[in-house]
């Protein structure tokens, strides 16, 4: 005898998945995956493997593909059946939906158009990668995949390198030689961090160390599964006096106060304000 059916309000529920383990599903998205009126995932296949994992039966229900690339086709017909009353929950392959993952042009469509959206939350590997890593914590910043050519992704990494937050990337195990490599380059390879793969899976591992360790830790081996990196934030020792002076520059070129400019900087690089203030001193009368 199947459970009692809580049935989810009409408009667009976001199922956040298992990103390994299947025993991770919460009850609450149980419930919605069992009472919505129409599924709609980014791997059907996966979605209906987990609904028979957990003896979730679709019966004759709608279960629609929706992804990157085919959600101006498919976004339609999923607010139609929203006009005509219906609740729509949208699962990705894993983790939760908008996190580097589709679902947030079906999500503006559907708030765009008076809809109901609400979340069922669960596993995403941002917050699993974070809890494993033995890193900060208290303020971070995710990145998500940085772009695959090399000038591009040693430009993005630049722009965070002084940040005073804890970095997440994704990255595929194909690149991540070369992602660890361009770390190294642009936030110096004695900067800690942490390599996590396949979280919550049979293999799961969790390797720690400098970006330095890591990356000649790699070896010749091929690296397989879903990776996160997690890096630490920047200290002063990090930051180099030529940043710093190439940052007020930034700021004071922008209209910023010398105030405002120091106070800016500071913030994001970790150094004193007061020092960044003399160095933007020395930089007007230069």
């Amino acid at each position: 005898m199947n459970p009692p059916t809580s049935k989810p309000a009409p408009g667009l529920t976001l199922v956040a998945v298992p990103i390994g383990a299947a025993r991770d599903i919460t009850l609450h998205a149980i419930d919605v995956l069992r009472g919505a009126d129409v599924l709609a995932a980014e791997d059907t296949r996966s979605l209906r493997h987990l609904m028979e994992i957990h003896g979730i039966p679709l019966g004759d229900r709608p279960l629609i593909s929706y992804h990157d690339h085919n959600g101006d086709r498919a976004r339609p017909r999923l607010l139609q059946a929203m006009a005509e009353g219906q609740s729509v929950a949208y699962a990705s392959e894993a983790g939760t939906p908008l996190i580097a993952d589709p679902g947030y042009d079906l999500a503006l469509a559907a708030r765009e158009a008076g809809y109901e959206v609400t979340t069922a939350p669960g596993v995403s590997a941002v917050i699993t990668a974070l809890s494993l890593a033995g890193l900060p914590t208290d303020r971070f910043l995710f990145a998500g995949f940085l772009p695959n050519q090399s000038k591009a992704r040693k430009d993005a990494l630049r722009e965070l390198a002084g940040l005073q937050a804890t970095l997440v990337f994704y990255e595929s195990p194909k690149r991540i030689d070369k992602f660890l490599r361009d770390a190294v380059g642009e936030l110096g390879g004695e900067r800690k961090a942490a390599i996590c793969r396949e979280l919550t899976k049979k293999f799961e591992e969790i390797r720690k160390g400098t970006l330095a360790e890591l990356l000649d830790g790699l070896g010749d081996a091929t690296t397989k599964g879903e990776i996160v990196v997690v890096i630490d934030r920047a200290g002063e020792k990090d930051v180099s006096e030529k940043f710093v002076n190439d940052a007020l520059q930034e700021e004071l070129r922008a209209g910023q106060s010398l105030r405002d400019a120091a106070q800016s900087v500071a913030e994001a690089t970790g150094w004193p304000r007061r020092k960044v203030y003399q160095l933007g001193l020395a930089l007007q009368r230069d």
